[in-house]
This record gives C-alpha cells, structure tokens and sequence, in this order.
C-alpha cells in the first residue's frame, strides 16, 4: 500500500478527510432538499424562460463557491483549492455531458415543455451513480496499490479516445437505434406514438405501454454510467478525500438543469471542447500515474493542485476562445423541436 499512503500524505492532497458525519449529513441533506425541489418546480411542464434559467445558474454557482469559502474558513487552503480544482473539473466535464444530453432530447423531438424533467432525472441517475463510483474508488484506493495506476490509464485511455472522435467528425453523433437500454425497453414494453406529458406508461389497448419519455430517460441514464467511468477517477487525481469528492461531483451535476438551458446555443459552438476535456484527462492521468509512481520511486515528481487547477482553467479558456473564433458568424445548429409529438 506504499502508493496510497504516499497520496494521502502529499502535502496537496487531504490527510484526514473533512468530511465528518454532520457535514456528510448536512451535504446529503442540501442534495435531497434541491433534488426534491427540481421535481416539484418541473412537475408542471413547462419551456424555461432565459431569465428562469439564469436566476437558478447563478444560485448553483453561488451556492458551490459558497461551500468552498466555508471549508477554506473551518478546514484551511488546501482542502479548499482541492475542492475548487475538483469543481472545476466536473463541471467542463458535465458541459461535455450536457452537449450529449442535447443530442438525445434532439434525437427523441423531445417537446421544449418536458426537456427540464428528462434532464432532471438525467442528473438524478448521475448523482446515484457517481455515488456508487465514488465508494468503490475510496474502497480500490486503501486496498491496491495499483488502484492510482489503473485509474491514470482510464484517463489516458479516455483522453486518446475523445481526440480519435473529434479529429475523426465523430463528437456530435448519438445512434439512439444501436442503445442497449433502448432495444430493450421496445422489445420488453409496446411504445406509444406521442408524448403523454410527464407520463412514462400509460394504458393503452389494455395493455401497460412505455411513451417516448420512457426511451430518452433510459437512454440518458445509460450514457450516465459512461460519464461516471471518467468523472470519478479523474477527480480522484486531484483530491483523495471521498466527501470532497462528492461534494465536487454533486454541486456540479445539481445546476446542469438550469445551465443547459443558458448554454443551450452556445453548446453547438465550443467545437473545440472535446479537445480540451482530451488534454485535461491525459493530464489528471498523468498526475495519477506520476502518485502511482512516487510510491514506488520516491524520486518521480508530483504535481501540485494548485497547478492543476492553474492547467484546468487555462485549457477550458483557450477552447472556449478558439472555439468561438472558429465559429464565429455561424448560427447554432442543433435545435431541440419545439412541439414534435414524435421520437426519432
């Protein structure tokens, strides 16, 4: 276990973890309470004006930073630039998450008035998820040693993959017909032709029918469990505490909802995007697997979070400079269909 004790004894990363139990406690509680209140505030469908959307962007951006001012005065710097470093990673990763979540709504014509609740119970699924990821990733970290060096390789396996797909034309492609969890709802359950509101299953012929809803709920939570593949070793890689971990993973996923609707036109411009999460995974990679290393080799280099969050935030700026200029001029091209009654 040489390598794990190495990591959580760096002078960057969390020895002891903040999280006692009235702050897991606490932070689960928010997480619930704000959950709950997205199903009650989408109950009755309806399309998201941009003054709604920006009023609730600006409170989970608010209330994330707020958090991190809480731990900078009660647990000092450095869990607190770990939990910033790990915020901002999560959320260019889940801008990355919205831009897929915008090709199904597109690809299933779903209905601007339910688009919020498909992409509330997308970020339900991510939360559960990332959840159970979190807990196996503590659990491989204190066990195995190899755990810092596996984790790097799904980071750099991942970053080689999102640079194959954009050079190759292929980041804007959903094939909803060739989803497991779409084939086999159909063969499962009869469809219905349209939308039945925020109904899942109806009765129909006598017969107990999935609606459209169904399908792109099922196909958005299946590409959850890709994302929480990439999300949680690469935050992992900049904090070894399980709360921070969570803590960074749940405020990024609670304001998607509300920022997919002020990014929603500017989404189909950062062409330069995938590019960028590339080199921000291969990066954290190469921070798990240079930890991995320190513990095998004392003389290897480590790389501080305070250059990590430093690497972060200067990729994501230059993509987002590159890609406006490149697409400078151009109209959006991926529109959610206002009223279509039919799924692709």
């Amino acid at each position: 276990m040489s390598s794990t004790l190495s990591y959580f004894a760096s002078s960057d990363t969390a020895i002891d973890s903040v999280g006692t139990p009235w702050l897991w406690a606490g932070t689960i509680g928010v997480v619930l309470a704000l959950v709950v209140l997205d199903f009650a505030l989408t109950r009755r469908p309806h399309e998201v004006s941009m003054r709604e959307a920006l009023g609730w962007t600006a409170f989970y951006i608010a209330l994330p930073v707020a958090f991190g001012v809480f731990l900078w005065v009660n647990n000092g710097s450095t869990p607190a630039v770990e939990y910033f470093t790990g915020y901002v990673l999560e959320k260019s990763l889940s801008v990355d998450n919205l831009f897929v979540f915008m090709l199904l709504l597109a690809a299933f014509a779903v209905p601007k008035v339910l688009a919020q609740r498909v992409l509330l119970f997308g970020i339900v699924g991510a939360l559960v998820l990332r959840g159970v990821f979190i807990a196996l990733g503590a659990a491989a970290l204190a066990t195995l040693d190899w755990a810092f060096l596996l984790f790097g390789m799904i980071l750099l396996l991942t970053a080689v993959k999102l640079l194959a797909d954009a050079a190759g034309g292929h980041e804007a492609e959903v094939d909803v017909a060739s989803m497991k969890s779409v084939r086999l709802l159909r063969k499962i359950w009869p469809v219905t032709d349209d939308y039945r509101g925020t109904k899942m299953t109806v009765i129909e012929n006598g017969k107990r029918a999935l609606t459209p809803l169904a399908l792109v709920v099922a196909a958005v939570m299946a590409t959850d469990v890709v994302f929480a593949v990439d999300s949680v070793p690469a935050v992992y890689g900049v904090t070894g505490d399980p709360f921070l971990v969570f803590a960074t993973n749940a405020f990024a996923l609670l304001g998607l909802r509300a920022l997919y609707f002020v990014l929603h036109a500017a989404l189909s411009r950062l062409v330069h995007l995938a590019y960028g999460l590339a080199v921000i995974l291969a990066f954290i990679g190469v921070k798990l697997v240079l930890h991995w290393a320190h513990g095998v080799w004392s003389g290897v280099p480590t790389i501080p979070t305070a250059a990590s969050l430093g690497v972060i935030v200067a990729v994501l700026v230059t993509v987002t400079l590159t890609s406006l200029r490149a697409t400078r001029g151009q109209r959006p091209e991926i529109e959610t269909p206002a009223s279509s009654e039919h799924p692709a």
